[in-house]
């Protein structure tokens, strides 16, 4: 029994260590802990087919999600961590094609440009493209469902973003 009362003490003294020393989460991010603040500006659609909604709910999930899994305040300029992003396609193209040479699928695909700049720590900057998608049936037209299919990968490209930036997937 004292053997299994150690290992426990030791697991949790191990488990504060991590959470104290300020560079390691639960959650899975790892932020210095002289880092404080974050600025993620809005959104800009540069893509040539407009979707007018879409830079708004982006914008809205990125700092959702950086509002939940971090401890970081959101400041509106001149952050410690600055996440800027820009929507540079936004495309619906056939996916697979039937015997008639008619689009039996469609796939609806968002690209995504970040620059992510930690000012502390530049070493952490990243700037990359993030591309995400979610086929429909062609039978249906992308208006009846553009919404759900925009909220799918609106989540993918979110998670995406977030990995590569503070949690460094």
């Amino acid at each position: 029994m004292k053997r299994w009362t150690l290992i426990l003490l030791a697991a949790i003294a191990g488990n504060f260590l991590l959470a104290s020393c300020g560079i390691y989460s639960f959650s899975g991010t790892s932020i210095q802990a002289d880092v404080n603040t974050i600025t993620i500006p809005y959104v800009e659609y540069k893509a040539l087919r407009v979707n007018p909604s879409l830079s708004g709910e982006l914008t809205d999930a990125l700092q959702e999600k950086f509002r939940k899994l971090t401890r970081l305040e959101q400041v509106d300029v001149d952050g410690d961590l600055e996440l800027v992003c820009e929507i540079t396609g936004y495309d619906v193209k056939a996916t697979a094609i039937t015997a008639n040479e008619q689009a039996a699928q469609n796939r609806l695909t968002v690209t995504v440009k970040i620059e992510f700049t930690n000012r502390k720590y530049p070493e952490d900057d990243v700037s990359s493209s993030f591309s995400a998608y979610e086929d429909f049936d062609a039978t249906m037209t992308l208006d009846s469902v553009e919404s759900g299919l925009c909220e799918a990968i609106i989540e993918k490209l979110v998670e995406d973003i977030f990995n590569a930036t503070v949690a460094q997937w």
